[in-house]
């Protein structure tokens, strides 16, 4: 992702762009018997771009208070970020037909 990020910079697209990334799972915390961790609900996600304002937005969740099922429990619904591009990025302001309600867009694009 770096390198596509600076080669847009290098061709002079750089403010054009912004990538969005994500997994459609998560991780849980504690350690399974083969030594590593199995699949979990929450999840983390990453916005990339020259407009982009750096930074960790929304609240980080606890390592040590989890579900019923050792997953973390998410503290930001994965539509406040949608609204964000959506609002933010492409300019759309009605996001709550396309997300099925209203969520708050967070402040992460430079003008």
């Amino acid at each position: 992702m770096s390198a596509f990020i600076t080669d847009l910079q290098r061709i002079g697209r750089g403010n054009d762009v912004v990538v969005m990334m994500f997994s459609e799972f998560g991780r849980r915390v504690p350690e399974n018997s083969n030594l590593g961790t199995d699949h979990g609900a929450a999840n983390l996600m990453f916005v990339a771009g020259q407009k982009v304002k750096g930074g960790h937005y929304g609240k980080i969740p606890s390592l040590t208070q989890l579900d019923e099922g050792d997953n973390l429990v998410y503290t930001t619904d994965f539509r406040r970020v949608y609204a964000t591009m959506i609002s933010g990025w492409l300019g759309f302001k009605d996001t709550a037909g396309i997300l099925n309600g209203n969520f708050e867009a967070f402040d992460m694009f430079a003008v």
